[in-house]
């Protein structure tokens, strides 16, 4: 049975005129390339039968060059757009064909609504401090709806992806969401971030203080479900998450945490050493390594970190780096300069110190994105605190989406790599060994 509540029959009633149900997300339904830095507009690949586009009488080649007025220059403009598309209005598209161009209003269809087997599945709203009202989806075991449940809340990492299974994701990382939510015997929640899946906002230029109020707010209506033990709520963080865990943990007392591909170190310390590892993964030589990590990186990442400034600003200031940049001119991983700048301020360290229930820290051996060592400094921070209850897993060939591969380079060149059940078992079993812990 699929259960959707926006509103509690209560709040409808009584405060009508303040609870007002998310509009729901839509699809192009249809295979579309990203722009590729080089040329803009976005590709269409693949037309689906039947579907909007295909009964508006786009084909495939044609090139899409603004949705809605807005011009798709960047990567960032087209995740945007995607983001935003909406079931409950018309969506004008520009479009070129054999260099002529065309526009064509249609009106897409809503995403399907997420299928779980074993659990009942809730889509609710949490309303930030910000006033940014979020999509939170929330599976609860079918047996056990009328009981205090023990449970889980998934702080995801920083690209603006969804945390939704919807319909024709198949990736490990979207697998792991659907076994935790089915098998776990948990309640389980996640929290769209502002501007994803139905949420309100734009994510590509929130900041993080405003991000982590979403998480804060998600757990605070977590607290308040009848169907949830509040002595008994676990955050499972994954990447950019599991080094907020530790804040969140203290901060809302909760039970324990499990950190999937997390990090010690400041956000500079960080991306220098990713830049570093692209460089090796790419086959530089020693020597050109050690030349661009000191006539271009280290400089680069100062500039935008310490001295908070933009890339764009930076980039005219030292044309010779845009040749090795790799990123947007105001936009990393499709957040804004204003995130990172507030990341930089965040002491992930300190929290790591000052923590005091049970951890459980996975790391895999061809996770490119975080290092070996910053697991390794989390683990002597907290022998030297006197921490007990604390376990790190190096998971062999793991990379860091939930996926096996050979080697560093098959992760980063998206090789499709492949799955084991364990992935998503082990974040199960070990939520499992913190409830049951007296």
């Amino acid at each position: 049975m699929q259960r959707v509540l926006f509103c509690t029959l209560f709040i409808s009633v009584i405060f009508s005129g303040f609870c007002q149900e998310l509009e729901r997300r839509a699809s192009f339904i249809s295979k579309i390339s990203w722009p590729d830095h080089k040329n803009p507009g976005a590709k269409i690949k693949e037309i689906i039968k039947k579907s909007p586009l295909d009964m508006a009488g786009f084909k495939a080649g044609d090139i899409i060059i603004s949705v809605d007025d807005r011009p798709i220059i960047t990567q960032e403009d087209w995740s945007t757009i995607t983001f935003n598309l909406n079931s409950t209005k018309t969506t004008k598209i520009q479009a070129k064909r054999n260099h002529k161009l065309f526009t064509k209003v249609v009106r897409l269809q809503p995403l399907p609504l997420e299928k779980n087997e074993n659990v009942e599945t809730f889509y609710e709203t949490v309303t930030s401090d910000y006033g940014i009202r979020q999509r939170a989806i929330i599976t609860v075991p079918k047996e056990n709806i009328n009981k205090k449940n023990p449970a889980i809340i998934l702080i995801q990492g920083l690209s603006c992806s969804s945390v939704e299974k919807y319909s024709g994701r198949s990736n490990n990382w979207v697998r792991q969401i659907k076994d935790i939510a089915e098998k776990s015997q948990m309640v389980f929640m996640r929290i769209e971030k502002p501007g994803v899946g139905d949420s309100e906002g734009d994510c590509g230029t929130v900041d993080f203080l405003t991000e982590l109020n979403g998480y804060e707010s998600a757990i605070q209506y977590l607290k308040d479900q009848h169907y949830v033990d509040v002595s008994k709520i676990i955050i499972y963080g994954n990447s950019m998450g599991s080094a907020l865990a530790p804040y969140l943990a203290t901060k809302y007392d909760l039970r324990g945490i499990i950190s999937d591909g997390t990090f010690f170190k400041s956000w500079y310390e960080h991306m220098l050493e990713i830049e570093r590892r692209i460089l090796q993964i790419e086959g530089k030589t020693e020597e050109e390594i050690y030349d661009l990590m000191n006539t271009v990186y280290i400089p680069l990442y100062y500039e935008m970190l310490i001295k908070k400034r933009s890339f764009e600003e930076i980039l005219n200031d030292h044309p010779t780096y845009k040749k090795y940049h790799r990123q947007g001119k105001n936009h990393m991983y499709g957040r804004s300069m204003h995130y990172y700048h507030q990341i930089q301020d965040f002491n992930f360290a300190k929290h790591w110190e000052n923590i005091k229930v049970p951890i459980r820290i996975r790391w895999g051996t061809n996770d490119w994105i975080m290092t070996e060592h910053d697991n390794d400094m989390i683990i002597d921070v907290l022998k030297s605190k006197g921490h007990k209850n604390h376990k790190l897993y190096k998971y062999k060939n793991l990379d860091h989406w939930s996926t096996i591969h050979p080697n560093y380079a098959n992760s980063y060149n998206f090789e499709p790599g492949t799955w084991e059940d364990k992935i998503s078992q082990q974040i199960i079993d070990w939520a499992w060994e913190i409830i049951n812990e007296e």
